[in-house]
C-alpha cells in the first residue's frame, strides 16, 4: 500500500491494523532479514510529503513531520532551530543511512541506541497518534515521547506516528555521545543536555546505557540550584563552580548506571560495590555529562 497522504495513511492501516508502516525501513528492514519480523503487510510512506517537513505554532512549538529524514535535520535551517537534535542527527549513522533514515522510525523503533531519542527526551516532545476517525473521536491523540518509549502508553493498534511537538526554549542544548570506534557507529553512551532559563531547571537525558533514556532527575534538579544564571553569558563569569559541574556528571553517571551493570546473574549474586563494566560506563557518562553542561553554560 502505497497512500500519498496522512489521511489515506490512516485509513490503511484502519482497515489493516497488523499492517507495519515503513518510511525510510533502515530499521525494518534489518529485522526482517534477522528473521525477527514478518510482518503481514506494508503501508509505505515515501509519497506522504506534508510528513517530510516542519512548521511553527503558537506557544513556541515545532512540529516535526515523522518522515523528516536524519540528513534533512543535519541542514543549517534545522540546526538553528533544535541544535541538538540537529547533533544527534548528523551522528546518527553513515550517509546512506541518514538520508533515509526518519524521526518517527528512530521514534518507532525505539532502539536503545537511537541518537534522537535523548534528545527528545530531554525536551519533553510530544508525539501525535494519528488513526482512522470514529464517532465522537478526532482520530488523534498526544502523547509524551517518553511514555511511548517507556511503554507507559504505547502505541496502538491503527494507529501511526505523524508529528513530534518539540518545545522551542531558544536556550543552549548540546549533545554528545561516546562510541567505541571512530566515525559515525553506534554510541557506548549519549548525554543530551538542554537549558531552560526561564524556569531555570537543567534538563538531561542520558542515552545507550538502557533500553530506553533515562532523565536523572535528582541530578538535574540539584545542578539547577548550583547554577549562578544572573551570571550566565557575562563575559568572564562564571556559571557554576568547576567541582559542582564534575561532581554533577558523578551524580548522573551513578543514577543511570547500576552497579551490577554488564554481570550475568550468578555474578550479580556474589559481587560486592560495582562491576568493572559500570565503572567504566560510568566513568564515560561523567565525563559526557559535565562536558555536556559546560558547553551549554559557556
Amino acid at each position: 500500500m502505497l497512500p500519498t497522504s496522512l489521511d489515506e495513511a490512516v485509513e490503511a492501516l484502519g482497515a489493516s491494523p497488523a499492517a507495519v508502516p515503513v518510511a525510510g525501513g533502515t530499521d525494518l528492514m534489518e529485522a526482517v532479514n534477522a528473521g525477527r519480523l514478518r510482518p503481514g503487510a506494508l503501508v509505505g510512506l515515501g509519497r506522504i510529503t506534508e510528513l517530510r517537513g516542519w512548521r511553527y505554532e503558537d506557544g513556541g512549538t515545532a512540529v516535526l513531520g515523522a518522515g523528516l529524514t536524519l540528513a534533512r535535520m543535519d541542514r543549517p535551517d534545522f540546526a538553528a532551530l533544535i541544535p541538538a537534535l540537529a547533533d544527534a542527527a548528523r551522528t546518527a549513522g553513515p550517509p546512506q543511512t541518514r538520508n533515509v533514515g526518519t524521526l518517527g522510525g528512530n521514534i518507532a523503533t525505539a532502539a536503545a541506541t537511537g541518537d534522537t531519542l535523548p534528545v527528545l527526551a530531554a525536551l519533553e516532545a510530544v508525539a501525535t497518534l494519528a488513526r482512522a476517525p470514529r464517532a465522537g473521536d478526532s482520530g488523534t491523540r498526544e502523547v509524551p515521547v517518553s511514555h511511548l518509549l517507556t511503554g507507559v502508553d504505547p502505541m496502538r493498534p491503527g494507529e501511526l506516528l505523524s508529528w513530534v511537538r518539540v518545545p522551542l526554549l531558544h536556550a543552549p542544548q548540546v549533545f554528545l555521545k561516546a562510541t567505541g570506534r571512530s566515525g559515525p557507529s553506534r554510541a557506548v553512551a549519549s548525554v543530551a543536555l538542554v537549558l531552560d532559563p526561564a524556569r531555570r531547571a537543567v534538563r538531561c537525558a542520558v542515552g545507550a546505557v538502557a533500553p530506553v533514556p533515562l532523565r536523572p532527575l535528582e541530578a538535574e534538579a540539584w545542578v539547577a540550584g548550583c547554577v549562578d544564571w544572573d551570571a550566565r553569558g557575562e563575559e568572564g563569569a562564571q556559571a557554576i563552580d568547576p567541582a559542582a559541574a564534575a561532581a554533577f556528571g558523578e551524580y548522573v553517571a551513578a543514577a543511570c548506571v547500576p552497579d551490577a551493570y554488564g554481570a550475568d546473574a550468578s555474578s550479580a549474586l556474589l559481587a560486592e560495590g560495582p562491576t568493572a563494566a559500570a565503572v567504566r560506563l560510568r566513568r564515560t557518562v561523567a565525563v559526557l555529562a559535565r562536558r555536556a553542561l559546560g558547553r551549554a553554560l559557556k
